[in-house]
């Protein structure tokens, strides 16, 4: 099943913790040190094992411990707004959406920030590569597709193991894309 087609079925929790997964992964775009980043997002994963009591507070004080973080340029931009958009309401109209866009911005950080370009010919669009058409994806890129299918699988078998595996999966990724950062901010010295 495509990624577009799993966003699709989703439930409202599930949506909530993919939108999540993708905002945590991205955390590194914004300059802060990595303990930092582990514990910022973690009160609202907590707050999605618990059915979404105290969402928006703690939503409220993620916002406030990024604002005005770090880096500048487009990705730390694109991971901006998926902060400002998160729904501050668990079961809020909307989640759908919100998940949507997560998805498309962390591809989109993830094509950014890779440094092995696409094959060419095949400079297809997120769109697509969310559809299934992966042929000639970038590794970073292809990963980060690959870690949002699984995460969606995971929450689908539901249960607060489903949500936990996709903290573990999430939290991988932003080590990679910190790994990404570093490197990049490295050769720029």
């Amino acid at each position: 099943m495509s990624l577009v087609e799993l966003i699709a079925q989703a439930d409202e929790r599930s949506l909530a913790a993919s939108g999540l997964a993708c905002l945590d992964r991205c955390l590194p775009l914004l300059g802060g040190d990595a303990a930092s980043e582990d514990e910022v997002l973690r009160p609202l994963w907590a707050s999605l094992a618990e059915d979404g009591a105290g969402w928006r507070e703690r939503l409220a004080v993620a916002r406030g411990a990024l604002d005005g973080a770090g880096a500048d340029g487009e990705a730390a931009e694109l991971v901006r707004r998926m902060l400002g958009a998160t729904p501050d309401t668990a079961g809020a109209e909307g989640w759908r959406s919100w998940a949507d866009a997560c998805s498309v911005a962390a591809l989109q950080v993830h094509r950014m920030l890779d440094t092995v370009p696409e094959r060419a010919g095949s400079a297809a669009s997120v769109s697509a590569r969310r559809e299934g058409r992966t042929e000639g994806m970038s590794p970073l890129v292809a990963a980060e597709l690959r870690r949002q299918t699984r995460i969606l699988e995971l929450l689908t078998g539901g249960g607060a193991g489903g949500l936990r595996q996709a903290l573990d999966l999430s939290t991988e990724g932003r080590r990679v894309l910190r790994a990404v950062v570093s490197r990049r901010a490295r050769g720029r010295v």
